[in-house]
């Protein structure tokens, strides 16, 4: 027998089950109460084995993925499997603010080199400061001498902007040379969806800094 249920605010009329996956789903980002009913809808009537990989796929992001001792992205090996391609250029690191990041620039294909994942940006309004950023790793990794060129990756807004400069400053004197992308990104934009050829471009112009 299939399963129906009316989408709708009011949860009252549903199994407690339902109601609980419901509520989960709602509070994952960009997914209001009737996406979240839909998408239950679509979990039931998934068959079991799908269901059962649906919720391992779920368990084991939790379980096996962390971040890389070096760049400090999203990975379940260690290092990762960019840190560890010695065919990548060691000597340039891409410094971005959040894993997907990542991901974006790799789409790309015009970028061979490393990457340096802050998780997130300066922001004093929200007391996020220095120190709650992997800004002190970054500066041992030019210390270590191994790195000629830093590529500044943030987003092309206020905080990305000040969070580039404040590590401009801060690797002023020395070694490494300083730049920062283009604008081929859209200011005010987010380099997660940015589309493949416009970070291509933006890579390839980029700039002192």
């Amino acid at each position: 027998m299939e399963l129906k249920f009316t989408i709708g605010t009011n949860m009252s009329g549903f199994a407690g089950p339902i109601r609980e996956l419901v509520e989960q789903l709602a509070r994952l980002p960009g997914i209001g109460e009737k996406t979240a009913t839909r998408l239950a809808y679509h979990i039931l009537k998934m068959n079991a084995e799908d269901a059962r990989r649906l919720a391992g796929a779920i368990t084991g992001v939790k379980e096996r993925i962390a971040l890389c001792e070096r760049c400090f992205g999203l990975t379940d090996i260690q290092p990762c499997v960019i840190c560890r391609d010695e065919s990548r250029d060691h000597t340039m690191v891409c410094v971005v603010e959040q894993p997907p990041d990542v991901a974006a620039f790799e789409k790309t294909g015009q970028y061979r080199g490393v990457y340096h994942v802050l998780h997130g940006t300066l922001s004093p309004l929200d007391d996020i400061g220095p120190e709650a950023l992997r800004l002190a790793e970054l500066v041992e990794r030019v210390k270590s001498g191994e790195v000629a060129e830093i590529v500044l990756a943030t987003n092309p807004n206020k905080e990305g902007e000040s969070t580039a400069h404040y590590i401009a400053e801060v690797l002023h004197e020395l070694p490494v040379r300083v730049t920062r992308i283009a604008h081929g990104v859209p200011v005010g934009s987010e380099v997660e969806y940015a589309d493949a050829v416009t970070l291509g471009l933006a890579m390839k112009g980029r700039r002192e800094f």
